[in-house]
């Protein structure tokens, strides 16, 4: 039986990074996992899996972001970033977090491609310490929640272009909501840091 979670990938007009993560995500062993491609990209999505939903929302990733959530059904809700890519333990401590059943948000170690500068280890070792020392990770990190959070935190703020994972993570931080490291690693494109 699927675990009771959605999957949820905004990717950003033109983008198909995100063919090689659903082709992972074909394993994931999800409720539903939801393509969400900003209105006007027709791109076409070669998809057979009966848990595959393709979506088109305004562009803007916290629009997007919100319009999976909204077209899902499941209790869990994982945000990931189209340029991710799965390592072997990412499943597997998705499903464990989603089996403890806590109102927190958990989240990734993050890990660079071998598409960007040599230097990135660095900027994984910065993410590391922000997330680990002041609990502030990012999206490319991989958000995972119960519904009932996301909720409680109002969804992602639409009225901000940047950095609405950031936020919604201070405002989990000023509702005393937990953000738990989960132990994994979850690899993700540094070519934005190449252009």
């Amino acid at each position: 039986m699927p675990a009771n979670v959605a999957i949820i990938v905004p990717a950003a007009p033109g983008d198909i990074a995100w063919r090689v993560l659903l082709a992972q995500l074909q394993g994931a062993n999800a409720k539903e996992i939801c393509l969400v491609l900003a209105e006007g990209d027709e791109t076409p999505v070669d998809m057979h899996a009966s848990a595959f939903k393709v979506l088109h929302a305004p562009v803007g990733r916290p629009r997007q972001l919100n319009a999976g959530v909204a077209a899902s059904t499941a209790d869990w809700l994982w945000f990931l970033h189209a340029d991710s890519v799965l390592t072997p333990a990412t499943l597997a401590a998705m499903h464990e977090f989603v089996g403890w059943d806590e109102d927190a948000i958990g989240y990734f170690q993050l890990r660079f491609l071998d598409d960007g500068p040599r230097w990135m280890f660095l900027n994984a070792w910065g993410a590391a310490l922000r997330s680990r020392l002041l609990g502030l990770p990012f999206g490319d990190q991989g958000l995972l929640m119960p519904r009932r959070v996301l909720h409680a935190l109002g969804g992602f703020d639409e009225g901000i272009d940047r950095g609405e994972d950031h936020a919604l993570v201070w405002t989990a931080h000023a509702r005393r909501i937990p953000v738990r490291a989960l132990g994994a690693s979850l690899r993700t494109s540094a070519r934005r840091y190449a252009e």
